[in-house]
């Protein structure tokens, strides 16, 4: 039996439409773009994971493309997931290991998946090597991950803003009392940002380009105290078909994604019209806290506030906020109820 337990290694996952984490021994062990590079004639071969593949990502050729298994926070393509999580599971140990571990998985899943959804993440899970698996919704990773007591009998209002889905979830007593998802995130802020310079400037980018654009001059608001400078962007032109360079300004993102961060600030109003009396008066002392990528998105935390007339707080490091929360339910699982097997 001491030998079985010798053999068996924790790993807490979080499974994200843009970025896979995993934690091992309480580290960050792999960060990784969510995307798979496949041979097209061997669809079982795997040419590179995560990074060297996003390198790929809309560069590639008839031989090879690029996929991203999960859509709007869900497994979308079963087979590339389950050989992403698998080639990822094997950068924790770059050496195999002379006796292949068995991996006991915690997963954080959306709180808005259905039973058909989470069956495909078990399945993907079991399928890349998992003896046991056990899934935990993000909003109750979010919240262990930033250090909130989600046991006791007060309200939190969590708002995840990952690559696929917003999470707007009220926590209390170890439990989701409310829950508003919405498919609005990171990548339709990229779409919006693609959208606004083929409209604007007639400049077609793609993806990785449009991304770019928004990790580094991204904003939500036009008016900023420390701006940042505008940024050179390479495309082609919609009229020559040429490649040209134009140059973009924080207030040009700012008004691209306007818009799709209007759509989140009404789901959080609606979330609170549903929130009970008493916890919403316990937000009301405590604030509203932001997770995950969407939250690095500068002047958000003021925008929102602005609107909702209440104090935003954004997590110490909201990237990695839920795989650190998932990581903590998983040296526990047994204490917190809302861990499922």
């Amino acid at each position: 039996m001491g030998l079985f337990n010798f053999f068996t290694q924790e790993i807490a996952i979080d499974l994200g439409t843009a970025n896979t984490l995993i934690i091992h021994n309480d580290e960050v062990v792999v960060n990784e773009p969510s995307i798979v590079a496949l041979n097209r004639n061997n669809p079982k071969e795997v040419l590179a994971v995560g990074k060297r593949a996003l390198m790929m990502h809309e560069k590639t050729h008839e031989s090879i493309r690029t996929v991203r298994p999960l859509k709007d926070g869900v497994i979308a393509d079963f087979n590339a997931a389950e050989l992403m999580i698998k080639e990822m599971i094997k950068m924790i140990y770059p050496k195999k290991p002379w006796i292949a571990p068995r991996w006991r998985m915690v997963i954080c899943i959306p709180s808005s998946i259905t039973e058909v959804e989470k069956r495909a993440v078990r399945d993907s899970a079991e399928q890349a090597g998992a003896t046991e698996v056990y899934l935990i919704h993000e909003p109750m990773s979010a919240a262990l991950g930033i250090g909130i007591d989600v046991e006791e009998p007060v309200g939190n209002m969590i708002i995840d803003i990952g690559g696929g889905t917003t999470g707007i979830t009220v926590i209390a007593l170890a439990g989701i009392v409310c829950d508003q998802s919405i498919r609005i995130a990171g990548d339709e802020f990229t779409a919006d940002i693609m959208e606004a310079l083929r409209r604007y400037h007639s400049l077609l980018i793609g993806e990785r380009t449009a991304e770019q654009i928004k990790i580094t001059i991204g904003a939500a608001m036009k008016d900023l105290e420390t701006p940042p400078e505008d940024m050179p962007v390479n495309g082609r032109d919609l009229v020559t078909g040429i490649p040209k360079q134009i140059m973009v300004s924080y207030q040009e993102v700012a008004e691209a994604i306007d818009k799709s961060i209007f759509k989140i600030e009404e789901a959080i109003l609606k979330a609170l019209e549903t929130t009970p009396p008493e916890l919403a008066a316990d937000i009301y002392r405590r604030g509203l806290y932001l997770t995950g990528g969407g939250a690095l998105l500068r002047g958000l935390d003021k925008r929102l506030s602005q609107k909702i007339k209440l104090p935003v707080h954004i997590a110490e490091d909201p990237l990695i906020s839920v795989v650190r929360g998932t990581g903590l339910a998983l040296k526990n699982y047994q204490r917190y109820p809302f861990v499922m097997k």
